[in-house]
C-alpha cells in the first residue's frame, strides 16, 4: 500500500504539470490572435489631465491711502493647454466684493475646469490695511490679538492676527472679529466662525465711553454677543474688549496695535 500511494502522487503531480502547460498555450494563443481583445482595450478609457492653477507673484498687502488696485493674476492649465480662469473676490469681515471696496482682508479665488469639468482653486490673501490711530483721538487700525473665555486662554489663543478696527467715520468704528479670533484663529476653524459686525460709537475715547450699535452673531454658530465695556490704554497700544455670548460665555479680548501683518 506505501508503494501504491507514492504512484499516485506522482500521477497527480503529472496531471497538475500538463494543465499548467495548457494554460499557457492558450494564453499565448490568444493573445497572439488579433481577434480576442485584451483587458480594457473596448473601454473607451482616456487620460485625464487635471487642471493646474499657478498665482501670478505671492499675497498683497496695501497700504491704508491706496486708491487703485491691479490683481497680478494666475495661469490655469491642463496637459499643458491653457485654461479659461475665473476670479472672485470677497472681503472677510466688512463685505466687500472688490478690493478697491476699500479697508478688509480680502480673498481673491481663482478657479478653473478641465474639459471633463474637474474642477480646482487657488487662493490669494490681499490685506487692505486701515491706518493706525493715536488710540487718543481714533482707535482704527491694525492689531494682533489675545484672547480669553470665561477667564481661560490656552496655547494658541495668544497673538493672532491680523484684526482691524476700521474707522467708519462721524467717531464710528467696526471690529473685525469681537471674540478676539477665538474660532477663527484659536480653534482654527476659519473667518465662517468669526463674530463680525460690531460697530461701536466713540463718545469718549479717553473716559472709555463706548455704545455699542447693538448685538452681533458668531458667524456659523450663531447666538447673541453683548458688547460690555472697551478700555484703551494709549501708552501700550492696546485695547481691551469685553464681550458677553448668550450669557454663557464671556470674551475679554486684549487688542495691540501694530506695524507687523500676516495672514
Amino acid at each position: 500500500m506505501p508503494f501504491f500511494g507514492i504512484i499516485k502522487k506522482k500521477k497527480m503531480k503529472k496531471h497538475k504539470l500538463i494543465l499548467s502547460i495548457l494554460s499557457i498555450i492558450v494564453l499565448m494563443l490568444t493573445s497572439c490572435d488579433p481577434s480576442v481583445e485584451s483587458l480594457g482595450a473596448s473601454d473607451g478609457s482616456e487620460i485625464t489631465f487635471l487642471p493646474l492653477i499657478t498665482l501670478e507673484g505671492s499675497d498683497v498687502i496695501l497700504d491704508c491711502n491706496t486708491t487703485s488696485y491691479l490683481d497680478p493674476g494666475a495661469v490655469a492649465s491642463a496637459g499643458g493647454v491653457e485654461l479659461e480662469l475665473f476670479t472672485e473676490v470677497s472681503g472677510k469681515y466688512f463685505g466687500g466684493s472688490s478690493v478697491t471696496d476699500g479697508i478688509d482682508s480680502y480673498d481673491v479665488a481663482y478657479s478653473a475646469f478641465n474639459t471633463d469639468s474637474i474642477p480646482a482653486t487657488n487662493f490669494r490673501s490681499v490685506l487692505f490695511t486701515e491706518y493706525n490711530g493715536d488710540l487718543v483721538t481714533s482707535i482704527a487700525g491694525m492689531y494682533t490679538a489675545s484672547v480669553s473665555r470665561n477667564g481661560s486662554s490656552p496655547d494658541g489663543y495668544q497673538n493672532n492676527g491680523p484684526f482691524i478696527i476700521k474707522d467708519l467715520g462721524d467717531n464710528r468704528y467696526a471690529i473685525s472679529d469681537a471674540q478676539g479670533g477665538w474660532y477663527e484663529y484659536g480653534r482654527g476653524l476659519g473667518v465662517d466662525y468669526a463674530t463680525t459686525g460690531l460697530i461701536l460709537k466713540a463718545n469718549n475715547i479717553g473716559g472709555n465711553d463706548f455704545t455699542s450699535e447693538g448685538t452681533v452673531s458668531t458667524g456659523t454658530f450663531g447666538g447673541t454677543n453683548t458688547f460690555t465695556s472697551l478700555t484703551i490704554d494709549p501708552v501700550a497700544k492696546t485695547l481691551e474688549l469685553k464681550v458677553d455670548w448668550d450669557e454663557e460665555y464671556d470674551f475679554v479680548t486684549v487688542f495691540t496695535q501694530t506695524d507687523i501683518y500676516y495672514n
